[in-house]
């Protein structure tokens, strides 16, 4: 009778098992991810078409394709060949990579506020830059590399003093913003002690910003993400056995501890990487996660749908501060702006539930 009523329930057969009744929902699970991934990456192609096209000077769809392969065309080979593709390349891949690495954060502290923009993470790059910036004078390359360097250190720091006997979400997002307004007075320190040139540079870098992104800048990303985006999603097959908690993991095969710093450091170093390219765009990490949960219904695998939803945000909030608005406004001022009210809703809600984040 209870087999029979759960096959009723679930739309299914009468006598259906309940061996096929999993298998059903399984296969329904799969659909709707393969469905979620498909309109997310339409989506994200469309505002790809439309980022090349719009401009100061429109072109078609057309041009801008014979300028991507390789056609001289006037006019669109420079502002389409060298100014708007390595933005919009530059764009989606950070987008990937905070979507990503925030979705593996919140999802292996089971905390909708572990993400690296809230907990003190991508302060760190933030502060290694502002400091190399201001008072070394340091640009490019040597830039990046102090910003990643950095923002890994700073990811140890907090994982350390959250440790005793393993790492409780709540206590590591703690710690995470303690460190994180340090670092934040590090930056102010280290801006009153700029020139205006220096400050105007770093203060630019701060906001999070995709007019930098040339043609030089997106080699080393991309080749960086090449290697640090696929790694992360290898080692996101560990997460359902983390989330089971740390014996259950065990038994399951699963090294938690091990298992956790190698999610945390690949996933620290993706965060830093992108930081180190575009600087921190605000809230794209946090919530890129809980857009793509909703979506897929609280099933199926998060990581690839988070990224695609990071690369829509980046590249539809850069759309709406270049060209929807009656000034031009860095990608991450938009971004901001959508996500500050996500962050007090979610406070709110918690606050009325008496639950944790």
């Amino acid at each position: 009778m209870t087999a029979l009523l759960g096959a009723r329930a679930a739309g299914g057969a009468p006598g259906a098992t309940p061996g096929a009744l999993v298998a059903r929902g399984r296969r329904a699970r799969t659909r709707r991810h393969r469905t979620v991934v498909a309109v997310l990456s339409l989506l994200v192609a469309a505002l790809v078409v439309v980022t090349l096209c719009v401009g100061e000077r429109a072109y078609t769809p057309l041009e801008v394709l014979r300028v991507l392969l390789g056609e001289q065309v006037p006019g669109a080979s420079f502002n389409v060949g060298v100014l708007r593709t390595p933005r919009v390349l530059t764009g989606a891949l950070v987008g990937v990579a905070f979507g990503t690495a925030g979705a593996v954060f919140q999802t292996m502290l089971r905390n909708a506020l572990a993400s690296p923009d809230i907990i003190g993470v991508s302060a760190g790059s933030s502060a290694a830059a502002v400091v190399a910036i201001t008072m070394f004078g340091l640009s490019g390359p040597a830039l990046s590399a102090v910003a990643v360097v950095v923002g890994l250190a700073v990811a140890v720091v907090i994982y350390a003093l959250s440790w005793r006997g393993g790492v409780h979400g709540a206590r590591l997002v703690l710690i995470g913003i303690a460190v994180g307004a340090m670092l934040q007075s590090v930056i102010a320190y280290a801006m009153t002690r700029a020139g205006i040139y220096d400050a105007n540079e770093a203060l630019r870098w701060l906001t999070g910003s995709l007019s930098s992104a040339f043609w030089a800048t997106l080699g080393p990303l991309a080749g960086s993400l090449a290697v640090l985006v696929p790694t992360l999603l290898v080692l996101a097959r560990r997460l359902p056995a983390l989330q089971l908690g740390d014996d259950a993991a065990a038994g399951l095969g699963v090294a938690p501890d091990r298992s956790r710093l190698a999610l945390l450091v690949v996933a620290v170093a993706t965060i830093a990487v992108a930081t180190a390219a575009t600087g921190p765009i605000a809230f794209v990490a946090f919530l890129s996660g809980p857009i793509a949960h909703r979506l897929l219904r609280g099933t199926g695998r998060l990581l690839v749908p988070a990224g695609l939803v990071g690369a829509a945000l980046v590249l539809g909030a850069d759309l709406v501060g270049q060209h929807l608005l009656p000034a031009r406004f860095p990608v991450g001022v938009v971004t901001g702006v959508l996500g500050a009210p996500y962050l007090l809703w979610l406070l709110a809600r918690t606050n009325r539930s008496g639950g944790s984040l």
